[in-house]
């Protein structure tokens, strides 16, 4: 089951968004939910405080919680989708917010990913997909667009085809820029890891559509 999760980052209505998957479940996290008319989609639940909602009007079941709380809204709509069946997350509106609440998306997306979830994050204008060793990645990208691994933890015997400098079990250090920029060059980019956590980002640069 798809869910989309929208956040309260920044959704440019790109093209590439037009050909996501459509959602089987959509989970609003408190001012994400001004995103819902821009994607064309009815939110199922909306879920968070409510502190960043301010002029948002949409027609949705509420899930109230304290501001005071221990997981932040982004979090709660997880949480949400997950106890509803969803295995594979969309998270829009993941980018170009605030770094804090961005590299935690990040970073709960790849621990997401070790629990056996497939989580994409996207701001329509830049792309992210965990990379672990439990979960390598196979995807269709177009050709060139910007294509970096970023390396959370130290790499062990990362793989990198399809692109313009590909990679055979390198050893990659922790935020290394090393693997920073590369370029997409055919249809379908591989990685895989041997060891260590990574995320595997996007900046498209045509029309065409990651899937």
């Amino acid at each position: 089951m798809i869910a989309w999760i929208l956040v309260g980052g920044r959704l440019i209505p790109t093209p590439l968004l037009g050909t996501l998957p459509r959602p089987d479940l959509v989970i609003a996290a408190d001012g994400g939910a001004r995103h819902a008319v821009l994607l064309g989609v009815t939110v199922d639940t909306w879920v968070g405080d409510f502190d960043s909602s301010g002029g948002v009007h949409i027609s949705a079941p509420r899930e109230v919680h304290p501001t005071a709380k221990n997981a932040t809204d982004a979090e709660l709509a997880v949480q949400a989708a997950r106890s509803r069946g969803a295995t594979e997350l969309v998270i829009l509106g993941a980018f170009g917010g605030r770094f804090d609440h961005a590299l935690a998306l990040a970073l709960g997306a790849v621990r997401l990913t070790g629990e056996g979830l497939r989580v994409t994050l996207t701001s329509g204008d830049e792309w992210g997909w965990p990379l672990l060793p439990s979960s390598p990645l196979s995807l269709a990208l177009p050709p060139g667009a910007t294509l970096s691994v970023l390396a959370l933890t130290e790499l062990r015997a990362l793989t990198l085809r399809g692109v313009r400098w590909p990679l055979t079990g390198a050893d990659v250090p922790l935020g290394s820029g090393w693997t920073v920029s590369n370029e997409v060059q055919e249809e379908r980019v591989t990685a895989e890891l041997g060891a260590g956590l990574a995320l595997l980002t996007l900046l498209p640069d045509t029309a065409e559509e990651p899937r």
